[in-house]
């Protein structure tokens, strides 16, 4: 009796570093795509990363939610 054998390698991937970017909403989709393109750049370049190993996540704050010194933007 013949048994066939399947070998499966499964590729790590690991997607560091991670950027959190917390900023004031009201940014085009083009101003942040090219904000993303630059970060990864600067990682890629800075750090040796793979650019498909950067990510970059952006959390937009209501100005109704942030305060300076006391006052909220709003």
């Amino acid at each position: 009796m013949v048994f066939a054998r399947r070998v499966t390698i499964v590729k790590e991937s690991i997607y560091m570093p991670i950027i959190t970017v917390k900023m004031l909403e009201g940014r085009t989709d083009e101003q942040k795509e090219q904000m993303i393109k630059k970060m990864t750049d600067v990682m890629v370049e800075t750090t040796g990363a793979r650019a498909e190993a950067v990510s970059i996540i952006i959390e937009e704050m209501n100005k109704a939610n942030y305060g300076v010194a006391g006052k909220r933007l709003s």
